[in-house]
C-alpha cells in the first residue's frame, strides 16, 4: 500500500492547443462534457463507429470483489456490449473495402535493408483471407491458441488478423526474445499453432531464428504445426526442419484461396493474450475480448490522433507491444489509416533513419517512445540534419513511460518546428488503449504531464487507505472509471488478476495500476513511474522519474535510470547510471559525477542527490523501451537478476556490473 511520494520539481511552461487544431479536431471540449455527463451513453456512441452484425443488448455490467463470509475475495467480472456480435478483422479490413476505400494504401512497409513493399485495404483484404483459410486447413478453429514469434513484417500483420477472423487467439512474442520466452507462452497457452521465421534482420545482418523456435516447442504437447515465413532466405540457409510438422508460409498461404467469408463472434469472445515483462515474477498472460478492446482502441486512436482521411500514421512499436496491438494493427486499421511499418533498429544503417523514413511517406503523426527521443536529442542536440525535410509532421506522441520535460521540449522545437502537439500517452498493458493523454484540439499542453483521464474514463491519486492527497503529493494512481478494453482476467488464474489489480482498493472498485502519481492544482496528471521504483531515503519518498529528469536536463546526460541501493546508514540509497553524449566525458569521471550530483540538488533538493553515479554505455530497457530499474538495483547490490527475457538486449546488466566494479576501483585510487 503506498503513502505519499515527495514531489518536488516544478514545471510551469504551458502549450495551449494550437488554434487550427482546435477548429479541426475530431474531439472537442463539448463532446469531453457529454462523456463526462453520461460516460455509457458516450461508450454506445463511440461502439456505433464499429460494424456489428448483431446489436448488443446490455451496454455495461460490472461484478465487483466482495468479501466472502470466511473472508477472502471474488474475482471481479466486467463484461462491455453483451449480445453484440462482430467480426474484429472485418472491421479493421473488409467494411474499408466495401465502402469503396479498397485502394487506399493500407501499409507502406519498408525492411531494414531497405525494402518495401505497399499493401492496400484491397490487397490486405486478400491476403488475410488466404492466410484465414490456411489455417483452417492446419486444423485451427474458434478459440484456439497462436503463438506469433515474427518481426515487424507485413506478414506478421496479415497472420494477427488472420487469427482474429476466425476468432482463434493470438499471442504475439516479440521476435528478438530467447527460446525460453517463446516456450513459456507456448506451455501457458497449450498453443496448436507457432508461426515464425527462418531468420530476421538485426542490425544489417541475417540472424537464424528457426532453431531457436524448435528449442521453443521442443518438448510441447499442445503445437500441432510450425508455420514458416521464408525472411531472410539464402542469407540463412540452414533451416531445421521437422517433416509433418514445419509448413511453408509460402506454400500453405499463397497458394489458398483469397476469399474468406467471415463469421461473426460474441463481443466477449477472447482476441489475444499479452503476457506482461516478468521481471519479478512469472509473466502475466492478459486476456483481452474483441468488442470492448475493439470499440476504446478504435475511437481512442481517431480521437488522440485526430485521425484525418490524408494522414500517414506511424506508430514504432514492435508489434509484440502492447502498444502496436492498439495503435499499429487494430486502432489505425479500423479507422481505415495509411501507416508506415518499419523493420529495423533506428539507428541501422544511420542515425538518422527515422527522419529518413518520416520524409519519405511523408509521415504526418509520429509516435514512439521517451527512450528513443532521448537518444535522438543526445545524438542531434541541435535537432535532426537539415537534409531531412520533417515538414509533413502535425502530431507528435510518446508512449512507454514518462517523457522527460528536457526530452519533450527537444521533440516539440527540433522535431515538431515548435508548432506539433505531443500526445503524451498513459497506458498499460492492462488497460488495452490510453487512458490518461491529450486531445489535440482541446488540451493546454504541459511538458512531462499525460494532462488528464480520456472521455469516458476517470482517474485519482489516492493515498493506501483510497484518500484523495492533496495537489502536488504524490499517491497511487487509480482508475476508478475503467473503459471496455480492460483486460478481463489473467490466463488461467482469475486469482492473480484479482490480487495484482483489485484487492489493494477492493473497497472502492477501484483498479490498481502500480504506478504512481501527482495532480497538479491545474487537474493535470503528472505520472512518476512505478510505486516500486519509487525509493525511500531517510524517510522521503523519492520518484525515481523526477530525479532521472532532473539528471537528464543537464546537458551532458543522454539517459539516466535511477534505482534504490542497499546502504549501511540510510536503509537505502539513491544510485544512479547515466548515459552520456560525449565519451570524452567518461576520462573526467570525478568532475561530471559532482556536477551532476550538484544539478540534481539545485533542480530537485539536497535529498535528492544520487550517493552513486556510475557511468554506462547503455540501460537495461524492454523492448517498449521501459528502464528495468529493479535490474539496476539488483546490479548494483550483486543480487540476482531473476527473469530476463523482456530485456532488449540481455548482455546490458553483466556490462553494467562490470562498469560499476570499474568505477568503484577507480574511485579507491582517487
Amino acid at each position: 500500500m503506498t503513502s505519499a511520494i515527495d514531489v518536488r520539481a516544478t514545471n510551469t511552461s504551458i502549450y495551449p492547443a494550437p488554434e487550427h487544431l482546435a477548429l479541426t479536431a475530431n474531439v472537442t471540449g463539448a463532446d469531453v462534457a457529454r462523456a463526462e455527463a453520461d460516460p455509457l451513453a458516450f461508450w454506445e456512441q463511440a461502439a456505433r463507429r464499429l460494424d456489428w452484425h448483431t446489436p448488443w443488448h446490455t451496454t455495461h455490467t460490472w461484478e465487483p470483489v466482495r468479501e466472502r463470509r470466511d473472508g477472502t475475495l471474488t474475482v471481479p467480472k466486467t463484461e462491455w456490449f453483451a449480445g453484440g456480435t462482430l467480426n474484429v478483422a472485418a472491421n479493421c479490413v473488409d467494411r474499408h473495402v466495401d465502402a469503396g476505400r479498397g485502394d487506399t494504401v493500407a501499409v507502406h512497409f519498408e525492411g531494414e535493408l531497405g525494402d518495401r513493399r505497399t499493401l492496400t485495404y484491397a490487397d490486405l483484404q486478400r491476403e488475410v483471407s488466404r492466410a484465414a483459410n490456411a489455417l483452417t486447413e492446419l486444423g485451427i478453429g474458434k478459440g484456439d491458441r497462436v503463438v506469433i514469434y515474427l518481426p515487424v513484417i507485413p506478414e506478421t500483420l496479415i497472420a494477427t488478423l488472420a487469427v482474429a477472423r476466425i476468432s482463434a487467439i493470438h499471442s504475439l512474442v516479440f521476435g528478438g526474445f530467447s527460446a525460453e520466452a517463446v516456450r513459456f507462452r507456448i506451455d501457458d497457452t497449450q498453443a496448436k499453432l507457432l508461426i515464425t521465421s527462418d531468420g530476421q534482420f538485426r542490425r544489417g545482418a541475417a540472424v537464424p531464428v528457426k532453431a531457436q523456435a524448435d528449442a521453443a516447442v521442443a518438448a510441447s504437447p499442445s503445437i500441432e504445426h510450425v508455420l514458416v515465413v521464408r525472411r531472410t532466405g539464402e542469407q540463412t540457409p540452414d533451416v531445421p526442419w521437422t517433416a509433418g510438422r514445419d509448413v511453408w508460409w509460402h506454400d500453405a498461404v499463397e497458394t489458398a484461396s483469397d476469399t474468406h467469408v467471415p463469421e461473426y463472434f460474441d463481443a466477449e469472445t477472447p482476441l489475444f493474450i499479452m503476457y506482461t515483462s516478468g521481471t519479478t515474477g512469472t509473466p502475466k498472460g492478459l486476456v483481452h475480448t474483441s468488442g470492448g478492446y475493439l470499440v476504446q482502441a478504435s475511437y481512442s486512436h481517431w480521437a488522440i490522433f485526430d485521425v484525418k482521411p490524408t494522414d500517414v500514421y506511424w506508430c514504432t512499436a514492435d508489434l509484440a507491444w502492447v502498444t502496436a496491438h492498439t495503435y499499429s494493427i487494430y486502432g489505425p486499421l479500423s479507422n481505415g489509416a495509411t501507416q508506415v511499418m518499419y523493420e529495423g533498429t533506428p539507428d541501422t544503417p544511420h542515425p538518422g533513419r527515422h527522419f529518413e523514413i518520416i520524409e519519405r511517406y511523408g509521415v504526418t503523426t509520429y509516435y514512439t517512445a521517451p527512450t528513443l527521443i532521448r537518444t535522438l536529442m543526445g545524438r542531434f542536440p541541435d535537432g535532426p540534419p537539415a537534409h531531412h525535410d520533417l515538414s509533413s509532421i502535425r502530431l507528435l506522441g510518446t508512449v512507454g513511460e514518462g517523457i522527460n520535460p528536457s526530452a519533450w521540449r527537444w521533440f516539440h522545437e527540433h522535431v515538431g518546428r515548435g508548432e506539433c502537439p505531443i500526445i503524451d500517452t498513459w497506458w498499460q498493458s492492462e488497460t488495452g488503449a490510453a487512458v490518461i493523454a491529450p486531445l489535440p484540439g482541446v488540451s493546454t499542453l504541459k511538458p512531462g504531464s499525460a494532462t488528464r483521464a480520456l472521455p469516458g474514463l476517470s482517474t485519482r491519486v489516492v493515498d493506501a487507505d483510497g484518500v484523495g492527497v492533496a495537489p502536488g503529493v504524490g499517491g497511487a494512481l487509480v482508475v476508478d472509471r475503467t473503459g471496455p478494453a480492460l483486460a478481463r482476467t489473467v490466463w488461467g488464474n482469475a486469482e492473480r488478476y484479482r490480487d495484482s489489480y483489485w484487492a489493494a482498493y477492493w473497497r472502492q472498485g477501484w483498479f490498481a495500476s502500480g504506478d504512481g502519481a501527482m495532480v497538479d492544482a491545474d487537474g493535470d496528471t503528472w505520472v512518476l513511474g512505478r510505486i516500486d521504483d519509487v525509493i525511500n531515503v531517510s524517510g522521503h519518498r523519492l520518484s525515481a522519474l523526477e530525479i532521472e529528469s532532473a539528471l537528464v536536463s543537464h546537458p551532458a546526460v543522454v539517459e539516466a535510470g535511477i534505482a534504490g541501493v542497499d546502504d549501511a546508514v540510510t536503509g537505502s540509497a539513491l544510485a544512479a547510471f547515466v548515459v552520456v553524449g560525449d565519451a570524452e566525458l567518461v576520462r573526467v569521471r570525478s568532475a561530471l559525477v559532482a556536477a551532476l550530483r550538484a544539478h540534481v540538488s539545485a533542480q530537485i533538493g539536497p535529498i535528492a542527490k544520487p550517493a552513486h553515479i556510475y557511468i554506462v554505455r547503455e540501460l537495461p530497457k524492454t523492448r517498449s523501451g521501459k528502464i528495468l530499474r529493479r535490474l539496476l538495483a539488483r546490479v548494483a547490490d550483486g543480487r540476482p537478476l531473476g527473469d530476463t527475457t523482456s530485456l532488449h538486449d540481455a548482455t546490458i546488466p553483466e556490462e553494467i556490473a562490470n562498469a560499476v566494479r570499474r568505477q568503484i576501483a577507480l574511485a579507491s585510487l582517487e
